[in-house]
């Protein structure tokens, strides 16, 4: 037996769903809008569900959410930490502890996502889980917020998959294989009795020898601004400036990738007029 407050939950829900204005999700605002905020259509593309289960979330008929989907909710309402909380309380979770937090993407930080039209973006746990991605983010990098496992780790996907974020030149694996590499130094520093830390280090170590020989050198950085190149599957080559801003905590980042070159830019804009409809990347 559960603990949902289902229509107290139902309230909330319709309420903030009512309360966005479509333009701060990246959603036009066309002059035949009859509905007050979102359609709940929109945020289950948001969340990534069912249209029929956000309304039936909204009757007071669902099952009870996992914390996953409250946390895709959460995202795509835009709702704040408390806000957050008081979501998980109401469909008879208990909110993630504040170290947990590192888990779900800063409501501040989802809030600078929408402002980013320009660049792809998206916010990244200290261990390289991607928590929320704007709509540039998913065109050029794919959806990469729903793989479970070691693969929602992108340093665990880099040394064991091959063609990760598009392809990398072999010119700068190793260099983006040494800015990974010397990035989790510094968090396995400053967590060095967590488990899922250790977990992830023995892991690697076990399922790459190029890790393991890149651990071995003991370079430390943390990650901050860098300069790749990206082969996209259907605009080819992509030159990305890319800048890291860190919480307090350094728990969460938030990685902006812009245009480096003008060449880069018109291929950026090309993707956003192509959109999703025939080409939907995935999580690989």
């Amino acid at each position: 037996m559960d603990d949902m407050q289902r229509d107290e939950l139902a309230d909330f829900l319709r309420r903030r769903r009512e309360a966005i204005r479509p333009a701060e999700v990246g959603i036009a605002d066309g002059p035949r809008r009859r509905t007050n905020g979102l359609r709940r259509e929109e945020v289950a593309m948001l969340a990534g569900m069912s249209v029929d289960y956000v309304v039936r979330l909204e009757q007071g008929r669902s099952s009870q959410p996992s914390t996953q989907l409250l946390a895709s909710l959460a995202r795509a309402l835009r709702l704040t930490d408390d806000e957050r909380d008081h979501l998980f309380h109401l469909a008879g979770h208990q909110p993630p502890a504040s170290e947990g937090h590192s888990q779900l993407a800063r409501a501040g930080l989802v809030r600078m996502l929408d402002l980013l039209e320009g660049a792809s973006a998206m916010v990244i746990s200290d261990l390289g889980v991607v928590l929320a991605q704007n709509r540039l983010s998913v065109l050029v990098a794919g959806e990469l917020t729903r793989a479970g496992g070691d693969r929602r780790y992108l340093i665990h996907r880099f040394f064991t998959e091959a063609n990760d974020w598009g392809e990398q030149l072999p010119e700068e694996r190793e260099h983006q294989a040494r800015q990974l590499v010397a990035d989790l130094r510094a968090v396995y520093g400053r967590r060095s009795d967590d488990p899922e830390v250790i977990g992830l280090v023995a892991r690697l170590q076990e399922d790459s020898a190029e890790f393991r020989g890149l651990w071995a050198d003991h370079e430390v950085k943390v990650r901050r601004a860098d300069r790749k190149t990206l082969v996209h599957a259907r605009v080819g080559r992509l030159l990305m400036d890319c800048e890291t801003l860190v919480t307090p905590d350094l728990r969460q980042q938030l990685l902006v990738l812009t245009p480096a070159d003008a060449q880069t830019r018109e291929k950026l804009d090309l993707l956003r007029v192509l959109g999703t409809q025939e080409f939907t990347p995935g999580v690989r």
